[in-house]
C-alpha cells in the first residue's frame, strides 16, 4: 500500500465510513468542514483571480456545507459572491445547517440562476454520494453553463458523476479543477470522470492517516509501480536467457504475420530471455524476412504443437495477433491449458460462442489473462459486458471471477483485475496510444513479463504500466512498430 494517502483509491462508500470513524474518535467533523471550505475557497481565489463573481452551488448534504464555508470564506476575502441553493435549506442537518447559518450570504433558488460573463462557478451540489440521476434543475443549469463556457471548479467531484464508476448519473458538470479531500475517489480516474473532473488537487483536512487506512479495501487502486514491484524477478549476474524464460508468440498466415512480430519484439524488449514466434509452414519465409534476434519454429496443426510442447521449457505463450479466428485457434488454447498463456485479439473472439469452454481449461492457479477492448469484452462476458448498473471495476473483476483469469479490460482507463477481486486503473497511457497495432505490444509485453515468472496479474499490471511508459517515450504520431522500440524492461 501507498506511504501517501493521495495515491489511494477509496469507494464514496469507504470515504463515508472514514468520516464517520473520525467523528467517532473524537474529532470536530464540523472543524473538518471548514478546513475543507477553506481549501476550496482559497483555490478558487488562487484559480481566478479575475473572476467578476463567484458562483456558490449548494446542495442538500455536506457538500452543500462545504460550499456554504466556501462561500463565507470568498465573501470575507472580498469576493462577489452569488449563492444558489437546491431543495430546501431549512431541512439542512448537522454540520450542513451550522455552516448555512454561519454564513451571511443571502441565496436564492438554484432555478433562478442566470449565466454571467465573468462568473466561475463553486460546484457544492453533490459530490462522491450521488447514486440516481440528477433532477432536472440541476440538469438545465449544467446545460447553461457548459453552453456559455463557464469555468467550474468542483468540490469532491463534479456534480453528476458516480464517484465508484465515474459514469455520468444523466448530466454532469465538465469542472476545469476538481478539489477532494484526503483520497481520491475511483470515479476520479474511470472515464468519462476523468475528463470531466479537469485537474485534480487532493487536500489534506486533517483526518489521521490510520482511520483513513483502517476504512480502506485496498481492493481498487492506481495501477503504479507500488502494486508489482515486490515480485520483480531480481537482476542476478549469473543468469541465461532461459532463467529469464521463454516466450512464444503464435503467428498468422503468410499474409498475417505483423502482429506476431510486433508481439515478439515487445516481449524481448520487455525482458524475456529468448522469443519464438511459431508460425505455420507458409508464413515462415514472410517471418524471417523480418526477424534477427527472434527465433522461429514451423508448426502446422495440433500434432506438431503436442510433439513441440514435450520441451518443458516452453512455458508461456501469446496467442491472437494476427492468428485468425476459429476451430484452429480453440485447438492451440486447448493444447496450452497447463501452460501461462496471453490470449489476445482473434483468440478472444474464437471462444464467442462458448466462452465457458475456454474457461474451463484454465482453472486453479491462474495462468490466463485475457486482453480484451470493449467489443471483445462483450464477446467473451456478454451479460456483465451489457449490465450498465456495473462500472468498469464491477464488469472487469466479475469476468476475472467467471474466466479465473487476469482481465485487462483496455481503453482510455484500463482496468486490470484478478479472480481474487483486486482491480487497478491504469492512469499514464497518452492519448496518442490508440493506434493500430498497439494491443499487439500490449500482448507480447505482458506475455514477456509472464515468461519472467511474474504471476498473471502483477505481469498484466507491469504490462500495461509499461505500454503507457512506452507510449510517453515514444511520443506523439507513434506507429507500433515505434511503441515496440520504446519498450524498455522494469
Amino acid at each position: 500500500m501507498s506511504k501517501h494517502l493521495s495515491d489511494l483509491l477509496l469507494t464514496p462508500a469507504e470515504m463515508a465510513a472514514v468520516d464517520k470513524a473520525a467523528a467517532a474518535s473524537g474529532i470536530d467533523s464540523f472543524g473538518l468542514m471548514e478546513r475543507a471550505g477553506a481549501a476550496v475557497a482559497a483555490a478558487a481565489l488562487r484559480l481566478h483571480p479575475a473572476a467578476l463573481r463567484f458562483v456558490v452551488l449548494c446542495g442538500p448534504g455536506n457538500n452543500g456545507g462545504d460550499a456554504y464555508v466556501a462561500a463565507r470564506h470568498l465573501q470575507e476575502g472580498g469576493a462577489t459572491v452569488a449563492l444558489f441553493h437546491l431543495g430546501d435549506p431549512s431541512k439542512l442537518e448537522g454540520d450542513a445547517a451550522r455552516a448555512r447559518a454561519g454564513c451571511a450570504l443571502q441565496a436564492q433558488g438554484l432555478e433562478l440562476y442566470r449565466p454571467e460573463s465573468g462568473d466561475v462557478i463553486v460546484d457544492g451540489l453533490f459530490g462522491a454520494g450521488l447514486g440516481r440521476a440528477v433532477p432536472a434543475a440541476v440538469r438545465t443549469v449544467i446545460e447553461q453553463v457548459d453552453e456559455a463556457d463557464i469555468p467550474v471548479l468542483a468540490i469532491d467531484l463534479p456534480s453528476g458523476l458516480d464517484g465508484r464508476t465515474g459514469k455520468v448519473l444523466g448530466a454532469a458538470f465538465r469542472a476545469r479543477n476538481t478539489i477532494t479531500f484526503m483520497t481520491r475517489k475511483p470515479g476520479h480516474l474511470l472515464m468519462p470522470g476523468r475528463e470531466l473532473c479537469g485537474e485534480l488537487a487532493v487536500f489534506d483536512i486533517g483526518i489521521p492517516a490510520r482511520i483513513v487506512r483502517a476504512e480502506a479495501g485496498g481492493i481498487i487502486a492506481e495501477n503504479k509501480t507500488d502494486a508489482w514491484k515486490a515480485v520483480l524477478p531480481p537482476e542476478q549476474l549469473e543468469t541465461h536467457k532461459y532463467k529469464r524464460g521463454h516466450l512464444v508468440v503464435f503467428s498468422g498466415e503468410a499474409d498475417k504475420t505483423g502482429a506476431a512480430r510486433m508481439s515478439a519484439a515487445s516481449g524481448l524488449r520487455a525482458g524475456a530471455g529468448l522469443v519464438t514466434v511459431a508460425a505455420p509452414h507458409a508464413a515462415i519465409a514472410a517471418n524471417a524476412a523480418h526477424l534477427t534476434a527472434v527465433m522461429l519454429h514451423a508448426i502446422d496443426g495440433e500434432a506438431e504443437l503436442e510433439d513441440w510442447l514435450s520441451d518443458s521449457r516452453l512455458q508461456t505463450f501469446v496467442l491472437g495477433p494476427g492468428f485468425g479466428v476459429g476451430a484452429r485457434a480453440r485447438a492451440y488454447v486447448t493444447a496450452l491449458a497447463d501452460r501461462r498463456l496471453v490470449l489476445d485479439a482473434d483468440g478472444i473472439s474464437s471462444f464467442k460462442d462458448d466462452p465457458h469452454q475456454l474457461f474451463d481449461l484454465f482453472q486453479g492457479e491462474p495462468r490466463l489473462v485475457l486482453t480484451p477492448h470493449e467489443g471483445e469484452f462483450s464477446r467473451l462476458f456478454p451479460d456483465i459486458g451489457g449490465d450498465d448498473a456495473l462500472g468498469k471495476v464491477d464488469k472487469a473483476l466479475a469476468a476475472a471471477r467467471r474466466a479465473n483469469a487476469a482481465v485487462v479490460y483496455k481503453g482510455a482507463d484500463t482496468v486490470i483485475a484478478s479472480p481474487d477481486g483486486r482491480a487497478l486503473i491504469n492512469t499514464n497511457a497518452p492519448a496518442w496510444l490508440a493506434t493500430a497495432g498497439s494491443g499487439d505490444v500490449l500482448a507480447g509485453i505482458i506475455g514477456g513479463l509472464l515468461a519472467q515468472g511474474l504471476p498473471a496479474f502483477e505481469a498484466a499490471a507491469a504490462g500495461v504500466w509499461l505500454h503507457g511508459e512506452a507510449a510517453r517515450r515514444a511520443g506523439k504520431g507513434l506507429t507500433a512498430e515505434d511503441l515496440a522500440a520504446a519498450v524498455l524492461p522494469l
